[in-house]
């Protein structure tokens, strides 16, 4: 907060121009984070200075993560605006809340070298191409030479918004204001201070964290060494192999039991033990790859769990500290216990409940040490059987690198612990996954030298 305070005494003042012509502004972004009040906030800083605004939004599946670009006009009333639109090669600034969109071509065909300013956001974010594709490649680094080289690197500015975001406020949500703070700060948005402080009162959604984030992006702007400094000291240090394993074992201990905390530390212990006795590598990567692997098939988020996270995690209280008034909060949930049914692709139907889920999940979170036993109600289905076996899979392979490891082909046994973590999802997805993946290590193994003998099928 000291460091806040200094930095934010020194700015300076920002150069605007005035708007005896209309000024032109693109703000890109995805649906679903907040990219559509970044114009609403502008065009309402417009009407409290008595100025003209239009805005114009695309959206595509706003809310599913489809690109969002929104046309902003502003006049010196409205009256001076004829159109919303904003013609080829006349955007005189743009606020890139994302990569992929900024460089879509309805978006760069409004951008002209020598006249178009840009504030990029440099964070990759998921587009709605990962719901076809989970590995999906933004070739971000391709997108922003591209818009730097339609611009200018003069008029050009990138900042990794999520990230400053959730170092320096606490939450990624914060992101697309930093950038408008950014933006005036360039001079990119000719209208008074005040003006926009005043609509982000009147929009009055986490109001003080709001104001915060548009003067750290005031800072990004005006003093980015020094803005670079206060995000680099809010990193955690690198993980060490210690931290990686104690930090795991420390979650199983609340997902389940000192005991299953214990179970993993001690798998981990005897490949820990092999690495460092064939000195295959500095930095042990292999126990750094099992330590995850094994973490991840152990910590399934079953019904159990899912509760726990709800009831015992502080949820409820991030809730009321994050957002303001009298919200509600809805929960979208398949329980495997009631009956429900199928979408197009035979996935159950998620119903929607009250707060009042809350209640029951509390109960439920409280009886996770039936997991996995026969009185289990939970455990007999087929997911919840898969994920048991992917305990015991992943047991097996640790248990066989240990086995045939050698400097050599140390790397490549790093690969087939990795591939663990390519099971995702949940339902049919995850036992699609589960599938592809035990083919792939089954296959892996196979070239360690020794055919696979154990539970790999």
């Amino acid at each position: 907060n000291a460091a806040f305070s200094d930095l934010f005494s020194k700015l300076p003042d920002p150069v605007m121009r005035d708007l005896d012509v209309p000024y032109d502004l693109l703000v890109t972004g995805v649906g679903g984070t907040g990219v559509v009040t970044v114009g609403q906030l502008i065009a309402m800083a417009a009407h409290i200075d008595g100025k003209g605004a239009s805005v114009l939004d695309f959206m595509g599946f706003a809310q599913k993560f489809g690109p969002v670009i929104s046309y902003l006009r502003l006049g010196a009333s409205p009256d001076a605006l004829k159109q919303v639109r904003i013609e080829e090669c006349s955007a005189d600034a743009v606020i890139g809340c994302d990569i992929a969109v900024s460089a879509l071509p309805k978006a760069t065909a409004t951008y002209a070298k020598g006249k178009t300013q840009v504030v990029l956001n440099t964070a990759e974010m998921p587009t709605g191409e990962f719901a076809r594709n989970r590995d999906a490649d933004l070739n971000a680094g391709g997108r922003i030479q591209d818009i730097t080289t339609i611009v200018g690197a003069d008029n050009f500015t990138g900042i990794n918004a999520n990230e400053a975001s959730n170092k320096l406020l606490g939450d990624g949500v914060f992101a697309n204001i930093l950038l408008l703070g950014a933006a005036w700060q360039a001079g990119m948005i000719p209208l008074p201070l005040d003006a926009l402080m005043r609509a982000i009162d009147l929009n009055a959604v986490a109001i003080d964290q709001n104001k915060k984030a548009f003067s750290w992006g005031r800072i990004a702007f005006a003093d980015p060494a020094s803005f670079a400094d206060q995000v680099g000291h809010q990193q955690a240090k690198d993980e060490t192999i210690d931290d990686i394993i104690g930090r795991r074992a420390d979650y199983l201990q609340q997902y389940q039991n000192r005991a299953w905390a214990n179970q993993y530390r001690a798998k981990i212990a005897q490949l820990r033990s092999k690495e460092a006795a064939i000195g295959a590598a500095s930095g042990l990567p292999l126990t750094a790859a099992a330590a995850r692997a094994l973490f991840k098939v152990m910590s399934y988020k079953d019904e159990y769990e899912v509760a726990r996270l709800h009831t015992q995690t502080g949820f409820a209280a991030e809730l009321n500290k994050t957002f303001e008034g009298d919200f509600k909060v809805k929960y979208h949930l398949a329980p495997p216990l009631l009956p429900s049914k199928r979408d197009a692709r035979g996935r159950p139907r998620k119903k929607e409940f009250g707060s009042w889920i809350r209640v029951p999940m509390a109960g439920l979170a409280r009886l996770k040490s039936i997991r996995g036993t026969v009185i289990d109600p939970f455990g007999y289905t087929a997911e919840r059987r898969m994920e048991r076996r992917l305990i015991g899979i992943c047991n097996d392979v640790i248990d066989q690198v240990i086995d045939e490891v050698t400097p050599e082909n140390a790397p490549k046994c790093v690969d087939i612990l990795n591939t663990f973590l390519e099971i995702r999802g949940f339902g049919p997805v995850k036992e699609e996954a589960a599938e592809k993946a035990l083919s792939t290590i089954k296959m892996d193994l196979s070239q360690l030298g020794k055919t696979a003998k154990k539970r790999v099928a």
